[in-house]
């Protein structure tokens, strides 16, 4: 898969990513019929992010994406490409995560979202927006560090690339 950026705002040097932590994420930007965008607002921060999440032990990309799809917006998705890979080096989480982010087209209907506890108490709550809305979302300050220095630098850039995909 294409690498798009690597997002090393904090300065980790080579020496110190080696003793960071290896997290695995898949990410979709999810198109629905009226060509809209899934995304999540996390209220308790203020910022938005794309469906997706880390990658559980035995799961494959594609099946991880699946599941996070309809935990976080109630729906099933149907892939149809893949927009790229973020590398990020976290420093203060000492941890290395990689998130690979597909495009997808929504199957049927979004229902239900089945949030973890965390996401519950951090008031995840999924909405639709034109492509030029969802955006203009991640050019919005967050007091949140995690989500104004990695979550809405790295979510921009995969809504940037995917766009190119779906001109094309």
């Amino acid at each position: 898969m294409k690498k798009i950026l690597l997002l090393n705002p904090e300065g980790a040097t080579n020496k110190k990513v080696k003793e960071f932590q290896v997290r695995e994420a898949v990410r979709a930007i999810v198109l629905n019929e009226d060509n809209k965008v899934a995304l999540l607002r996390v209220l308790k921060y203020d910022y938005y992010k794309i469906p997706g999440g880390g990658i559980e032990k035995d799961e494959d990309r594609i099946t991880a994406l699946r599941r996070e799809c309809l935990e976080e917006i109630g729906a099933e998705i149907e892939i149809v490409g893949e927009v790229g890979m973020i590398v990020e080096y976290r420093k203060s989480f000492n941890l290395k995560q990689t998130s690979y982010c597909y495009l997808a087209r929504l199957k049927g209907k979004s229902g239900n979202s089945k949030f973890t506890e965390d996401e519950i108490r951090d008031k995840f709550e999924p909405i639709w927006l034109s492509y030029k809305e969802a955006l203009r979302k991640f050019s919005i300050n967050t007091t949140s560090f995690e989500g104004r220095v990695y979550i809405m630098p790295r979510e921009y850039a995969f809504l940037k690339e995917a766009q190119k995909l779906i001109k094309s």
